[in-house]
């Protein structure tokens, strides 16, 4: 039972969170100029440099679309790639300084409440960001 409560409040959260970003992914196309799979592939790699493979795995594309996408960010200079220290048989994939540098430009993209948010009360919220942050 609460397995099935978790996953019910997941899909509502997911459902909440998606169906209120457009406005900033629209934003953030807007200012960066790369379609917004890019943009998740960077903040993907923003974490750890990773393999193509894991790439697309992150970005649940395929492994050819992620190879595109990967040349693509290469060839803007965002991203780089070098052999796997762990394993010089393959390699990875890292942020660039300018890669780095338009995360932050991205970080600074207005990203408002939506409506339904705002129009909880103060408790409501301040018990929410309790929650929220014993996930994080």
């Amino acid at each position: 039972m609460p397995d099935d409560l978790a996953d019910e409040v997941w899909r509502l959260m997911a459902s909440v969170v998606i169906n209120n970003q457009d406005t900033w992914k629209r934003a953030v196309v807007d200012r960066t100029g790369l379609p917004f799979s890019r943009i998740r592939i960077l903040s993907r790699l923003a974490r750890e440099p990773l393999s193509v493979k894991q790439i697309a795995a992150a970005a649940t594309i395929d492994a050819p679309a992620a190879t595109v996408a990967v040349n693509d960010l290469e060839e803007r200079g965002l991203v780089v790639r070098q052999i796997d220290p762990g394993n010089r048989r393959s390699k990875t994939v890292s942020l660039t300084p300018a890669g780095r540098e338009l995360l932050a430009i991205i970080d600074t993209v207005e990203n408002p409440a939506p409506a339904p948010l705002r129009r909880l009360s103060a408790a409501d919220l301040a018990a929410l960001q309790a929650l929220l942050r014993k996930l994080g």
